[in-house]
């Protein structure tokens, strides 16, 4: 052995934009190349930033492996250093050449440490060795999720476990195990919900629009593949059917297989589910009448979806009953405020200013912490006027975790900031 160590830099160029922005597939790839190359993994931490590009670092008993990369220039910078003569570097730079797809490259090999320009402190040196040969390391994996804007983030640790990585004609649906919200549902860079704090937001696109009507039998749910929102409408015992449509039978797939607590209501024969366009369900539904449509739509960075338009409104309208109701994923004021204002004046066009309401509550694991739903109420009814003492007896009886009398008041409660957003 002529040195300490062997250092190579490299330049991955034309590599697959895709795989560049992916901090799953790179921390994957990363490890494997650590593991071909003969080295002993300590932990892998790796980061996604907001927009774009992927920072990390294998790090092995004998030193360790650096990325980062710039998917808008399909470009990977990485840093291969090991000591000793058991792992061999190029094996790794091979194995990382063929995983991002690259088309050209550039390395360069440095000798670090050259041994006969050392002082050597040998029983320093044997003390040092004889200690690591009793060192067993643990692999330990850092590696973070990611849902963003150009603007703001909101980062999750997950374990490196996924559970499900499918990709439909639509997206990419993936679980994955975080350390503090448990399992995760992501579509794409979005976050769809986690199980620690989901029924934040499936008991509230529920239970206050429904313990305000208290005569829904017909509900029509538009997206909401994770069936969390249909568990929460079936809690109800008035409630007759349930009609779900949802594009993406990934997401339905994800959620059956690993995500129980959520999809326990495709088990319930009033729910009838529809793996179908929301869009032309609406159009070609007929004169059938729902007394509540959920827009369970998926957030976006975003304007708004064609779920959210006018028209499409207009055509929710026809399908509701007389005194039905129209519940609406209405993005956040702090995340989305374009799209949040839009979807207001939107409703408030087709419907009318004196049926539409706003709820805000919170959810940690959305970007910003805070998001809304926006009502339209058809019968013109105001949604805080419920029974007390039936909302505390439903609240008992199917132990809501988040929905209480409280917080249904007081999502109806506008800040200032939001008012003047609204005018």
């Amino acid at each position: 052995m002529e040195s300490l160590g062997r250092h190579i830099l490299v330049e991955f160029t034309g590599c697959d934009p895709d795989v560049m922005d992916d901090v799953q597939v790179i921390e994957e790839q990363m490890v494997e190349a650590a593991e071909h190359s003969g080295a002993t993994i300590i932990n892998s931490t790796f980061h996604h930033f907001s927009p774009l590009g992927v920072s990390g670092v294998i790090v092995i008993q004998e030193s360790h492996l650096a990325i980062h990369t710039w998917p808008e220039y399909k470009y990977a910078a990485v840093d291969l250093f090991t000591c000793g003569d058991t792992v061999e570097p190029w094996v790794a730079f091979e194995h990382l050449k063929k995983a991002f797809k690259a088309r050209n490259y550039s390395a360069l090999e440095m000798r670090r440490g050259t041994i006969r320009l050392l002082d050597s402190a040998l029983k320093l040196k044997d003390a040092r060795l004889d200690t690591e040969e009793k060192v067993t390391p643990r692999f330990k994996r850092n590696i973070w999720f990611t849902d963003r804007d150009n603007y703001q983030a909101l980062s999750l640790r997950y374990t490196g476990n996924v559970l499900f990585d499918e990709r439909s004609a639509y997206n990419r649906i993936r679980v994955i195990e975080t350390y503090a919200y448990g399992k995760a549902l992501t579509s794409g860079n979005r976050l769809i919900c986690t199980e620690k704090d989901e029924y934040h937001y499936h008991e509230m696109i529920a239970h206050p629009v429904m313990m305000a009507c208290q005569n829904i039998e017909r509900v029509l749910i538009l997206g909401g593949g994770d069936g969390g929102s249909a568990r929460e409408v079936l809690k109800h015992g008035g409630v007759k059917h349930v009609d779900l449509v949802e594009i993406d039978e990934k997401v339905v797939e994800a959620s059956k297989n690993y995500l129980p607590f959520l999809s326990k209501a495709y088990d319930d024969e009033r729910l009838n589910l529809i793996i179908g366009d929301a869009l032309e369900f609406v159009e070609n539904n007929g004169d059938v009448a729902y007394d509540l449509i959920i827009i369970d739509g998926p957030h976006s960075s975003g304007k708004p979806s064609k779920l959210y338009t006018p028209a499409f409104f207009d055509r929710c309208r026809q399908l509701l009953s007389s005194e039905g109701a129209i519940v609406v994923q209405g993005e956040s004021p702090k995340f989305n405020e374009k799209a949040f204002k839009q979807i207001d004046q939107n409703l408030k066009q087709v419907f009318g200013v004196e049926h539409k309401f706003n709820m805000l509550f919170n959810v940690p694991t959305f970007p910003s912490g805070i998001w809304s739903f926006q009502v339209v109420m058809q019968s013109g009814k105001d949604p805080r006027d419920v029974d007390q003492a039936a909302v505390k007896l439903f609240v008992s009886q199917k132990r809501t975790r988040y929905y209480n009398y409280a917080t249904h008041m007081a999502a109806f409660a506008m800040p200032e900031y939001v008012k003047k957003m609204l005018n």
